[in-house]
Formats: structure tokens, C-alpha cells, sequence
């Protein structure tokens, strides 16, 4: 006779994963993310005290606003020197800012450069920014400042 031998069948299976609450949870991730998210906003480092106006136009698409800050400096040991902020960064050299935007024109095309001159500024440092951006080719240019008196309601 021969032997036989009995395999045994295997009842100890592992049970399946189920995948059927991963979108909820996925969907619940990105909710959560997305609240919790802050949206960086610009350190400025120089003072602007905008000038009066009394007509004024609002900027419709501020995405494609570059701001550019020229003001006193807010603190450190330069504190009250003219100084020019492109976005987040202090502009030391001033020849800079044609390459500065020049780079942020090839990016974006259709760029709007936003002035924020503090109303003390010296007209000099104004004239020698507006030259650089001349030199980059950026000629969308806003000049901010605020609304003559209250508004209107």
C-alpha cells in the first residue's frame, strides 16, 4: 500500500485589507490640510506711509502683482536709512533691480510692479528704481497710496 499522505487545508487564512474608507480618509486629509494651512504673507521690512489720492483704482488679478517697498528701514542698525524690499528680500545694491525683475518678467509676463513709496522717501531713490525697471523692461508699473479722507459708505 501505499502511503498517503493527508495535506492539512489551511483555515488560518489572513483576512483581506479593506480599502473601502480610504477615499473618506484621504478626503478628510486634504480638508484638514487645507485649514490648517496658512498662506505666506510678506515680511515687510521698510516703512511705508503711503501718500493721499483722490482717485484710485483697485488691481483686479493680484497674482500678478510684484510689490516693491521703498521706505525708511523699520529697525536693525541701518534704522531709518531709504531702503528698497522686493517682495521679501532687501535690495543692498541697487544696480540689482534691473536683473531682480528682469528674472520675475521671464516667469511672468504679464507682471504688474506695485510701488509702495513711504510719502518721506527721497524723490532720488524713486527715480533710480523707476530706472532700473525701465532697464528690465517692466513697464507695468501701480503706484499705491491711499484714499483722500473717509470713505465712502
Amino acid at each position: 500500500m501505499a502511503s498517503q499522505r493527508f495535506e492539512r487545508s489551511s483555515t488560518s487564512a489572513e483576512p483581506e485589507f479593506t480599502t473601502a474608507s480610504l477615499p473618506d480618509i484621504v478626503f478628510m486629509l486634504l480638508i484638514f490640510f487645507m485649514v490648517a494651512t496658512v498662506l505666506r504673507e510678506t515680511n515687510v521690512k521698510v516703512r511705508t506711509k503711503l501718500p493721499q489720492a483722490e482717485a484710485l483704482t483697485k488691481l483686479d488679478q493680484k497674482r500678478l502683482v510684484t510689490k516693491l517697498y521703498i521706505g525708511p528701514l523699520k529697525k536693525g542698525e541701518k534704522k531709518g536709512e531709504t531702503a528698497i524690499q522686493i517682495s521679501d528680500a532687501l535690495i543692498e545694491n541697487r544696480s540689482t533691480i534691473a536683473q531682480i525683475m528682469y528674472n520675475k518678467l521671464q516667469e511672468q509676463p504679464n507682471m504688474i510692479v506695485s510701488m509702495k513709496v513711504d510719502k518721506e522717501s527721497e524723490m532720488k531713490v524713486v527715480n533710480q528704481v523707476q530706472q532700473q525697471l525701465r532697464e528690465a523692461n517692466a513697464l507695468k508699473i501701480n503706484y499705491s497710496s491711499n484714499r483722500e479722507g473717509p470713505p465712502p459708505s
